[in-house]
């Protein structure tokens, strides 16, 4: 598989973002931050959100605001190309809490001379439901936390769905530490382990996962441009995939998100491409 051309696009995309911030008056730096904190009660920081690893909702979520996602991402796995499609639903029931549903689909093509039957079969992955707290939002620092959890019922693929249908289980309790930078320069951390109990095996599995995020938001919008260091640990092998990405205000409440994957090591895939499409109803300029 050649996706040389699929990541073509956001190195043009970000070369254009760059010209506007470089050209765009500095006055209209804090339009946006004055929108999102703008309201005092409660107290709320902007931060750039990681668009393949995202939060549940944003930090400092406030009651009412919600996020409908639609995912699309393309691998290639060395012996086949995986396919992934999300569905994602985000809402806020309470000030500073949100909460979040996820249906995750993956989809296998093997590739030329790869017999069908020797890869993964499609399936919907899990059903993912989440909470996420911030129990800490200052505005004076722009720094904001948040504690969370994710659980995963895992699912048999499509074709063994008759014989049983849940196959494990993932508890992800998770730690995010965002810091803004003046107006524009946004750094986060996503960190926590996650645990696979396998139910046909009986064994738990654990990994640990780090993810450091680094953004610049361009002068005056909701645009951005930079990369997710999303990290792994894993019996003592760590394996790290590089993100560069940007998302795009289309209108007032949808955006888009475009992600290029590198992985440092190819041990198990090489490029990827990820790109998010996110709806926020209710949202207005």
């Amino acid at each position: 598989m050649n996706i040389k051309y699929i990541l073509v696009l956001p190195l043009l995309m970000v070369s254009s973002m760059y010209t506007y911030a470089q050209t765009n008056d500095a006055k209209i730096d804090s339009l946006y931050i004055q929108e999102v904190e703008g309201r005092k009660e409660p107290a709320k920081v902007l931060h750039a959100e990681p668009i393949y690893i995202d939060l549940i909702r944003d930090l400092g979520v406030r009651k009412g605001e919600k996020e409908w996602n639609l995912g699309f991402g393309l691998t290639d796995r060395l012996d086949y190309d995986s396919y992934e499609a999300l569905i994602e639903y985000e809402w806020a029931p309470i000030d500073r809490l949100g909460l979040e549903v996820e249906l995750p689909f993956t989809f296998y093509s093997p590739l030329k001379s790869i017999p069908r039957e020797s890869i993964p079969s499609n399936q919907l992955n899990s059903i993912k439901v989440a909470a996420q707290w911030s129990f800490l939002v200052k505005e004076p620092i722009a720094t904001s936390m948040a504690l969370g959890y994710i659980n995963e019922f895992e699912l048999s693929d499509f074709e063994r769905l008759g014989d049983s249908f849940f196959t494990g289980n993932i508890y992800n309790p998770f730690l995010v530490v965002a810091k803004r930078w003046g107006n524009n320069f946004h750094c986060l951390i996503y960190t926590g382990p996650m645990i696979e109990q396998n139910f046909r095996t009986k064994s738990i599995h654990t990994t640990y996962g780090i993810n450091t995020n680094f953004h610049y938001m361009i002068t005056g919008t909701r645009n951005f441009i930079g990369v997710e260091l999303n990290k792994t640990l894993e019996n003592g092998d760590f394996d790290m995939v590089l993100r560069p990405q940007m998302r795009l205000g289309i209108e007032d409440n949808l955006l888009i998100g475009i992600v290029a994957g590198i992985p440092v090591s190819r041990e198990n895939e090489r490029l990827s491409s990820f790109v998010r499409l996110i709806w926020e109803p209710g949202h207005h300029k």
